[in-house]
């Protein structure tokens, strides 16, 4: 199976002093507006702003990063003939989408850690939990990622095309983000929301990320009173099972249709647009 494409792709990022700069600054940003906040507790709780808050932005980062990322990045091989390609090899696109699930994986982990590591140490809510909050937030982080990841390489191979992500993909995930109580309580929402949201892996993600940071009494806020962790491995699990099942017909069926001329047309028309 061909993994070099994506890897190659994360070892250049890794390299890179501009990408490198981009997640120190990024982190940083995060990790000032959490530094001002430290002192400020939530209403109606004991608990800091920080370890509310904490848990969604990594929800929303691990969303952002591998439904987005992914898509542009099929977007833009389906435009290159990289797919076209990947199709004439053994299993290259089975391959193919192995390598973005391992780059796109190897490449949160910068965006992760220089929020997650600062953190730890600044702010002792995090640590509430002890190691099996840490253990939480990596096997909900691996379910999330197994998640979300094949829902961007879909949609990147559905869009009409690179120039249309922004309102195919970006946009229908800054709402999903917006409705799936990742960034603030699902509850204050109607409640055909709270239900149509708890249908998306970003709610259960953003569920499982607090169970992890915070402490159970928070869960008496949660629907239902309580982190729901079976109901999170099985939501994630599900997302995940289906992900993986389809990716790989999906982007097969779309290499299939294409051909050297289309590929050849949809560089003319991006080098076009970028004029």
């Amino acid at each position: 199976m061909r993994l070099n494409a994506p890897n190659s792709g994360i070892k250049l990022s890794l390299r890179s002093p501009q990408d490198q700069g981009f997640f120190l600054f990024m982190g940083l940003i995060v990790l000032a507006y959490l530094f001002l906040n430290r002192n400020t507790e939530v209403e109606g709780s004991s608990l800091s702003y920080p370890a509310v808050v904490l848990p969604g932005i990594l929800g929303a980062l691990i969303v952002f990063n591998l439904v987005i990322g992914p898509g542009y990045s099929i977007a833009m091989e389906r435009e290159d003939g990289t797919l076209l390609r990947a199709r004439a090899a053994p299993n290259g696109v089975l391959g193919h989408m192995a390598g973005h699930i391992l780059g796109n994986t190897l490449g949160l982990i910068p965006s992760l850690a220089v929020i997650l590591i600062p953190s730890a140490i600044l702010f002792d809510d995090l640590n509430s939990n002890g190691l099996s909050g840490w253990t939480t937030m990596l096997w909900v982080t691996l379910l999330g990622i197994l998640a979300t990841l094949p829902i961007g390489l879909m949609l990147g191979a559905v869009v009409p095309g690179v120039q249309k992500m922004g309102t195919w993909g970006m946009l229908p995930v800054i709402v999903l983000l917006a409705t799936s109580g990742i960034l603030f309580p699902i509850q204050n929402l109607w409640g055909w929301i709270q239900i149509l949201a708890q249908a998306f892996p970003m709610y259960w993600l953003g569920l499982g990320m607090r169970s992890a940071f915070l402490p159970d009494s928070a869960a008496a806020l949660e629907i239902g009173g309580s982190w729901r962790t079976l109901e999170t491995v099985l939501v994630l699990g599900a997302w995940a099972a289906v992900g993986i099942f389809f990716t790989p017909r999906v982007l097969r069926r779309m290499a299939r249709r294409q051909s050297g001329s289309e590929v050849e047309a949809a560089r003319h028309e991006a080098v076009q647009w970028v004029r």
